[in-house]
């Protein structure tokens, strides 16, 4: 998708005219179905302006334009692309990206700087680190930039606003790798920018390069596939054992079969905590790339998702998306699309940002089973922790059939966390009443770590003694306690209170400047100083450490009289899950039960509630 294509001198026509912001404002909304906001028209406005007047100078009459070029299976969009031919004949594009800022400020961050934007001081990616992964996007997946015959492509970007100052921190020494690939040009280099690109567009002839560009079909290179397959095979914590390798191996025979028939492949593999669901999805990513196959990895979760960018690396990001990342997907577009944590499907891929006009009645489910040739889904029933979150066995099973597809079941049982014991998760799933099952007593002599602490902070100098010790560990926590947003300075405010207790959650999502040490959300599982914060089910969700600490609110309290599990709507702090009326019980059942199950080696428990902690030590055999 684009708001606008045609020639050079077209578009040089468009702004001087002034119709170009207009003519974007109707073909956005032609496209979305509402109107895009004044800032963004008047920036269209200001920035094509300037870089009109640059192509003019520059002589460019038959060069190829796009503009606001929408990135498959991404809601980004590439400023501008002009096309034409080099000195030699061969075939050149050119992404610019147009800025209108003034000036900026250095950011802790590795790829970071922080501007004002929005309306506030925010950090945002360095222009070069923008532009050039929007570069490699397209050179890894659109094979008009792929083979001997490829469109060579290169990329900056142009401040048109920016007075030039070798001090600033938009120069810093840590970006240089990156301006040297994808420079930036300020508003004092109108001729450096003229020469740079009259070097690439020397010979114009653009609206075929352009065409070639907007026929071409989203693929991922073969370089890109084996990048990311190499990088997961070389983890060595991505092994699989047994009944892990038998069904990866049903999988791949499954997946590599389903391209030969027609109708499609639904794949559904049902597992509870630590059976080993997302160490085959990650096999199963890597050997499908390294074979030549696009192969998607979605989750539902933001944690998990950039938690898994971050180890991948930059490049390789544009293979780890969400479930919600596939409304404007092709047909097949995809060959095999790996879901984990598919419990964590919603009804649609909208949510509460999305306008009305653009929202659609197509099921999430419908929307990835027709991007895909193969579609496999990780699930356990019992991890749904919110009302609206709808993925079951039964329903994947429901939506397959009704797109006639073929469909192949897997169930893993054999625990590969919690020490390898099935007896604690069982016994979880017994004393919470999620499951009846023959682990009715816990045994403190099994090898998995199992403690009940006093208190807080006994709890959390016992998981602290752990990190020391060298073993990843979180401390984690029922949401019984309101999120708040970070101080003016940053830091992080101590939300969950017990007592004299005092510790902050960690760093909410929407938290847009943290102070120096402190992890976003999406990557306090993985950053070392998350150990400093509290986590909740929705940044622990998908992730295990060595130990973990969980503190078991006032949420969820046994009652001895009653014999049975008491909901506690008015100890809640998670609004949405409040609102689930007869649900609610269940819900906060599976939160524990998922936070409970971290841990491959230890698991330490304080109990808020007196009752509750009684009834957990009944069941425990000294």
């Amino acid at each position: 998708m684009r708001l606008y294509a045609g020639s050079s001198g077209q578009f040089i026509e468009d702004v001087i005219q002034n119709q170009i912001a207009e003519k974007l404002k109707q073909a956005f909304f032609q496209h979305f179905r509402y109107y895009p906001p004044p800032a963004e028209v008047n920036s269209w406005r200001n920035s094509l302006r300037a870089i009109s007047q640059v192509f003019d100078r520059c002589g460019f009459t038959d060069h190829g334009i796009m503009l606001e070029y929408q990135l498959p299976l991404s809601s980004k969009r590439l400023d501008c692309i002009i096309s034409g031919q080099d000195g030699t004949g061969k075939d050149n594009a050119v992404i610019i990206e147009l800025k209108q800022w003034e000036k900026c400020e250095e950011s802790d961050g590795e790829h970071l700087v922080t501007t004002w934007v929005g309306g506030a001081k925010r950090d945002i990616p360095h222009p070069s680190v923008q532009v050039g992964q929007y570069r490699m996007f397209l050179e890894d997946g659109h094979t008009a930039f792929q083979g001997s015959d490829a469109i060579l492509l290169s990329a900056c970007s142009y401040l048109h606003n920016y007075v030039f100052n070798e001090n600033d921190p938009i120069f810093a020494e840590k970006f240089r790798t990156y301006l040297q690939s994808d420079p930036i040009y300020t508003a004092d280099d109108f001729d450096k920018l003229k020469g740079f690109l009259s070097e690439k567009l020397q010979r114009g002839e653009g609206a075929d390069v352009l065409k070639r560009i907007e026929e071409s079909k989203y693929r991922p290179s073969k370089k890109l596939m084996d990048h990311v397959g190499n990088i997961i095979k070389g983890r060595s914590e991505y092994i699989l054992l047994d009944e892990q390798l038998v069904v990866y191996d049903k999988v791949m025979a499954a997946a590599n079969g389903g391209f030969r028939d027609r109708r499609k492949t639904v794949i559904i593999i049902k597992g509870g905590p630590g059976t080993g669901k997302s160490v085959i999805a990650i096999n199963l990513m890597a050997d499908l790339l390294l074979k030549g196959y696009n192969a998607h990895y979605a989750t539902g979760s933001r944690a998990f998702t950039e938690t898994l960018r971050k180890i991948i690396g930059l490049r390789g990001s544009q293979q780890f998306k969400y479930f919600n990342s596939y409304q404007e997907a092709q047909q097949n577009e995809i060959d095999v699309l790996i879901m984990d944590e598919a419990h964590r499907l919603r009804v649609t891929s909208h949510n509460r940002f999305t306008p009305a006009v653009a929202r659609t009645s197509k099921l999430q489910t419908q929307e990835l089973i027709d991007a895909s040739k193969v579609a496999v889904f990780f699930i356990d029933d019992r991890q749904i922790v919110r009302p609206n979150e709808i993925g079951s066995v039964e329903y994947i099973k429901e939506q397959a059939n009704k797109n006639n597809c073929k469909i192949l079941e897997f169930e893993l049982e054999a625990q590969f966390r919690c020490n390898g014991s099935d007896a604690f998760v069982n016994w979880v799933n017994n004393t919470l009443g999620v499951e009846r099952t023959a682990n009715v007593i816990w045994d403190l002599h099994e090898e998995f770590d199992f403690k009940v602490l006093d208190s807080p902070q006994a709890l959390e100098d016992a998981i602290r003694q752990k990190v020391q010790e060298g073993f990843t560990a979180r401390l984690v926590a029922g949401f019984c306690w309101s999120w708040s947003l970070p101080n003016v300075d940053g830091t992080l405010r101590d939300d969950v209170i017990i007592g004299e207790y005092r510790k902050p959650w960690d760093a909410k999502p929407e938290a847009k400047k943290l102070a120096p040490g402190i992890p976003k959300a999406s990557l306090w599982a993985h950053d070392p100083n998350g150990i400093n914060q509290i986590g909740c089910i929705y940044t622990a969700q998908g992730f295990e450490f060595d130990y973990v600490g969980v503190i078991i609110g006032k949420d969820l309290v046994y009652d001895p009289i009653a014999a049975q599990w008491v909901g506690k709507r008015e100890n809640s702090a998670d609004s949405v899950v409040k609102r689930s009326k007869e649900n609610f019980v269940d819900l906060v059942k599976n939160t524990y039960r998922v936070l409970l199950s971290r841990g491959m080696k230890g698991c330490y428990v304080y109990f808020m509630d007196n009752d509750t902690r009684n009834f957990f030590m009944s069941r425990i055999e000294r």
